[in-house]
């Protein structure tokens, strides 16, 4: 039996985009509800930041994009695309096979256009409650031209595609809250110039330190990246870039502006830079305590995607990381939409809540903390061949997952150049199984 639902999608970035795609091929009735005036999520960059840099404070003037203006895809062209609409080089735009951020707001935007999903958006509506009442969620919302003025509507379902990099996670240092310098969480970084002649630590090994420690380099007179994952890169120099070096851990720091490192090094500097990451937040989800956040942990949730007591009804897309984003999504997204049109049916609450277990389970015994739980590496390495099986699709290519492997590899190691050596000619030895030598 065929059901055609009135389903509600919260946010038109990627996930919102794909979702809105996949339920009206399945014949739902979309409404895709965006508190900006655009589509794209947070790949459409905007220069102001948040009131507080830090992010502390809960009364703050928000910015929903965590861009900064250099910022550039750290996962090829061939990997951001969908199965049936590929991120191809457009002639009047960005060429690079790792392009900068205003290209993917192209694409997402001729996404957009393409699959008509503008029409089925209504912007400037920001979403302030979703809850359950009776056989319906009622979502409040409300626009900028209406003020405070909130309406209510009635939907079937509710997909949540509201992302992730907006909320900022900071690191716990001692005596951090008197330190004289100043300090901002990535979210709110987006050009080098205030750096200038500064001593600037950086907290975080993740992409957004990757890239913007090499930025701030260009200007600053030194910089110091402090991580907990990797000790044996303490002292070390990053190649080409003299000015940055790798430090352990913060151990704590001082009033005068002096910052110690757990090795015993220490410094006195201008400026800390928090790129450790975000929460997940959703102020206006109210589930009466059956999907709660937990040390990053959404849950309880089958597959990353369903609350056993709330399914199919309400559904979360695009929590996983560590994984190959678009194709990951688009694969959500067919699932949720086929399951609420009764085309794949999802198991019984009882079955959901022992796989979500034994998935907890196997966590704890491998040593993973609860913020790793939608990490797809290393425990749900099979997790979109999962995806594929449960909806019917043929095997995935593999020269995407080769793709895949190659920039997390070099990433891992740390090789800056990656994005400027591998072109489209080194991607199609990978694709087409030739012998791809390195330039």
């Amino acid at each position: 039996m065929h059901r055609s639902l009135k389903v509600a999608v919260i946010g038109a970035g990627v996930s919102g985009l794909a979702a809105a795609r996949e339920l009206r091929h399945e014949g739902h009735n979309v409404v895709v509800l965006e508190k900006s005036n655009h589509v794209g999520g947070m790949w459409a960059y905007d220069p102001k930041t948040d009131s507080d840099p830090l992010g502390l404070d809960p009364t703050r003037e928000t910015v929903h994009s965590s861009l900064y203006l250099s910022l550039r895809t750290n996962l090829p062209r061939q990997l951001m695309g969908f199965s049936d609409f590929p991120f191809v080089k457009n002639e009047s735009g960005d060429p690079r096979t790792f392009p900068g951020h205003e290209e993917v707001l192209r694409f997402l935007e001729g996404f957009a256009g393409e699959f008509g999903i503008n029409e089925l958006t209504q912007f400037e509506t920001e979403v302030v409650r979703v809850e359950r009442k009776g056989n319906e969620w009622v979502v409040e919302s409300r626009t900028s031209r209406d003020g405070d003025s909130v309406s209510r509507e009635g939907f079937d379902a509710v997909v949540v595609c509201s992302g992730h990099f907006v909320e900022p996670k900071l690191a716990e240092v001692p005596g951090i809250d008197t330190w004289r310098g100043f300090q901002m969480h990535s979210h709110n970084y987006r050009v080098p110039q205030p750096f200038h002649n500064q001593v600037v630590i950086l907290i975080g090994l993740g992409p957004s330190a990757f890239d913007i420690s090499r930025e701030i380099a260009q200007v600053a007179r030194e910089v110091h990246v402090a991580t907990r994952l990797n000790p044996d890169l303490a002292g070390m120099k990053l190649g080409d870039y003299g000015k940055i070096m790798f430090r352990t851990a913060v151990k704590c720091v001082f009033e005068d502006g002096l910052v110690a490192f757990e090795d015993g090094f220490s410094v006195y500097a201008d400026a800390i830079i928090h790129c450790t990451g975000y929460k997940y937040h959703f102020p206006f989800l109210e589930t009466n305590g059956l999907v709660t956040v937990d040390d990053n942990r959404v849950g309880p949730l089958y597959k990353h995607v369903f609350p056993p007591a709330l399914s199919p009804w309400l559904s979360f897309i695009g929590l996983t990381f560590k994984n190959s984003v678009y194709q990951i999504i688009e694969l959500q997204c067919k699932w949720v939409a086929k399951v609420l049109s009764g085309k794949v049916l999802l198991p019984t609450e009882k079955e959901m809540m022992e796989s979500v277990k034994e998935y907890y389970q196997l966590m704890e015994e491998n040593g993973l903390p609860k913020r790793y739980t939608h990490s797809l590496y290393p425990l749900q390495a099979d997790y979109k061949h999962w995806l594929v099986a449960e909806i019917g699709l043929p095997p995935l290519e593999e020269w995407k997952e080769n793709m895949l492997k190659q920039c997390f590899k070099n990433f891992v190691e740390m090789n800056e150049k990656y994005r400027d050596e591998w072109d489209d000619t080194y991607w199609d030895a990978i694709i087409h199984g030739a012998p791809a030598s390195e330039k």
